[in-house]
């Protein structure tokens, strides 16, 4: 081993530790010294990422290292326009995550037992609405039939798990009958996107993995996003139209929780996948998120947050790119 870096001795941004440190992976110290290190580590990952990284930032990681228990931090990248840092314990997933078990960070942490490996088939679903885009599509348009209180308080009662999920988006739907078919379209073309879906498809297309959506929400605004978008398969609930005007119906069984989870083993088997990822924000994701090989709650309701296997909390799909490239760290 070489002698230890001082933090006090690297540069204050941990963007530009790279160029300092030159090679990976080094131990950090109980002091918080790094040491360069041949020794390899067997145990969880801990992938941070952030727009910037400081010393502090890093720092605050403290309770993860003891006298007996070693971490290596194996290396860092720019990705997906955040900074992007990998570490690994000597210790379980189930001893970090109650290491950091209510603290609270002002960058994004996540720990796993693996690393997604890109050179081999995977799919990733996803949630529709407040996952790949930034809205609620029902609340949407319920605003336009005027009735928009009425249907977002419904709405985020079900989000939260305080409601059965088919129960309440038939009543949902219901308060929609005669609305026109038009208010459709309006909605659909106004569909802010959630800021790094395009980079996160790109990541996925380029490995060969297939990217889908899995909706409690609706076919109309699924499928666009599949046309303009690229996913390989969609599906959702059917609003049913007669004459150009909603009829208040939802056509066929309703996609609810054990139906998104149902959708991400049959696409796993239909594309012969060995890894899967799940990214969602609501109750009715989280059998979805479960099943998953990476579950993914973005931006979720605090019930998702404490049940998911990771939670993106500060950062938007970009992260979801990091946590899929992590890999490559280890091979830089």
């Amino acid at each position: 081993m070489q002698s230890p870096h001082s933090l006090e001795s690297l540069p204050q941004s941990l963007s530009q530790w790279s160029v300092a440190l030159k090679q990976f992976p080094y131990r950090v110290c109980p002091d918080q010294g790094l040491v360069e290190t041949r020794e390899a580590l067997s145990g969880a990952y801990i992938l941070v990422w952030a727009k910037e990284l400081l010393i502090p930032d890093f720092a605050v990681l403290r309770p993860l290292v003891d006298d007996s228990t070693a971490l290596n931090f194996c290396g860092l990248m720019p990705e997906a326009g955040n900074i992007c840092v990998l570490l690994q314990s000597q210790a379980d997933s189930q001893w970090c995550k109650d290491k950091l078990a209510g603290l609270e960070f002002n960058f994004d942490l996540v720990v796993l037992d693996k690393l997604p490996d890109l050179s081999q088939p995977g799919v990733v679903l996803m949630d529709m609405d407040s996952t790949t885009i930034q809205i609620e599509c029902i609340d949407e348009i319920a605003v336009l039939a005027d009735i928009g209180e009425q249907v977002s308080a419904v709405t985020a009662a079900a989000m939260r798990g305080e409601l059965d999920f088919e129960q309440s988006l038939r009543s949902r739907v219901a308060l929609l009958k005669d609305a026109p078919q038009s208010i459709l379209k309006q909605v659909a073309d106004n569909m802010p996107l959630m800021p790094g879906l395009q980079c996160l498809i790109d990541t996925i297309h380029s490995a060969d993995w297939k990217v889908a959506i899995a909706s409690g929400g609706f076919t109309y605004f699924a499928e666009r996003l599949q046309q303009d978008l690229g996913f390989d398969h969609v599906q959702a609930n059917v609003l049913e139209i007669e004459n150009e005007t909603l009829t208040g119906q939802v056509l066929g069984p309703v996609v609810d929780a054990q139906a998104k989870a149902d959708i991400l083993m049959q696409l796993k088997q239909q594309y012969s996948a060995s890894q899967t990822m799940a990214i969602g924000d609501g109750a009715n994701d989280l059998k979805m998120l479960a099943a998953a090989d990476f579950g993914v709650a973005i931006h979720a309701k605090p019930l998702v947050q404490q049940q998911a296997q990771m939670s993106i909390k500060h950062s938007d799909l970009d992260g979801a790119v990091c946590i899929l490239r992590a890999a490559k760290m280890l091979a830089a």
